[in-house]
């Protein structure tokens, strides 16, 4: 977690929408922090502080508000990118997982070529609930051999558990803000 002071500033710049998909979720929408220019700047540079120090080779961002951030701490930490994407969204030849959704079940691919064995990899998403995607992210990058150092998310809804399952999985999590409810 991060300092109290940066949690309320990234608090207050995350709207709140009510029953969105469906009816009871409270859906913590990160657009209007992307969309102010500080927010997200610290918002990256709290994602990033933690690992500067290390080797990263590469950061995976999970589609597509992981796309956004991901490429920023990439950019920030001078490594590669590697989109995780929906399946059939990708050109080349594939890996594929299944995997969990709060919402159903889904399939995720990258390509395959995308990370090298032994490369020591960064994963990074708007929000982490259930942990369903994030899970299914770690067994694909290391199904190709990755060494995943970190899982970071901006958000945590921790009563979904989705951030012990991947600690559960020897992944450290970092989040930066926690919403009680989902």
């Amino acid at each position: 977690m991060t300092s109290s002071a940066l949690q309320a500033e990234l608090r207050a710049t995350i709207r709140t929408i009510p029953d969105y998909p469906k009816p009871g979720i409270l859906f913590r929408d990160i657009t209007t922090l992307l969309g102010n220019a500080q927010a997200f700047r610290r918002a990256v540079d709290a994602l990033v502080s933690p690992c500067a120090s290390e080797k990263i080779d590469k950061v995976a961002g999970i589609e597509a508000r992981g796309f956004i951030l991901g490429g920023a701490v990439a950019h920030q930490l001078s490594c590669g990118f590697v989109p995780i994407r929906k399946k059939g969204k990708l050109p080349f030849k594939r890996v594929t997982i299944g995997y969990s959704l709060e919402y159903g079940i889904d399939e995720m691919e990258m390509h395959e070529d995308a990370v090298a064995r032994g490369e020591r990899v960064i994963l990074v998403d708007d929000l982490i609930a259930t942990g369903g995607t994030a899970e299914g992210a770690v067994k694909l990058l290391r199904q190709l051999g990755a060494e995943v150092v970190a899982a970071c998310f901006v958000v945590d809804l921790p009563e979904l558990g989705g951030a012990a399952k991947l600690r559960a999985m020897n992944v450290p999590v970092r989040t930066l803000v926690s919403f009680e409810g989902h």
